[in-house]
């Protein structure tokens, strides 16, 4: 069985429980990077599903881009063959090639997410 961590940040999330379990996936929903990163301690997920969220005004203009630069950076360590997808409000769209120009990313997805992309992602062998 195929493992996803969601990092639940927004009530936009997506969560499509009987797609996962049509595709012999475990899902778990995060609502903390804290939790998510002690889980990945224990576990490494095939998927993770995180919400892009570009830093406008703190210190993400230096060291970090977004929200989920560190989380990024931990799931690179210890689950490197993880695929990454990122959800994101179209607004954010002109800022997303910062967060890819860094990090590899599975699949970028715009709000609102229907199930039917959310599951091409997942089959998506690349």
């Amino acid at each position: 069985m195929k493992i996803l961590f969601t990092l639940v940040e927004s009530p936009f999330s997506p969560h499509f429980p009987e797609l996962y379990q049509e595709l012999g996936i475990a899902a778990e929903r995060f609502d903390s990077a804290r939790r998510l990163h002690r889980a990945l301690q224990k576990q490494a997920p095939d998927f993770f599903v995180g919400e892009f969220i570009y830093g406008w005004g703190n210190d993400y203009a230096g060291n970090t881009v977004s929200n989920l630069d560190v989380t990024l950076r931990t799931l690179q360590l210890a689950a490197p063959k993880a695929k990454v997808i990122v959800v994101m409000q179209p607004s954010e769209a002109p800022h997303i090639s910062r967060l890819t120009e860094l990090f590899a990313v599975h699949a970028v997805l715009k709000y609102p997410v229907s199930e039917d992309e959310m599951r091409a992602v997942l089959q998506d062998p690349a």
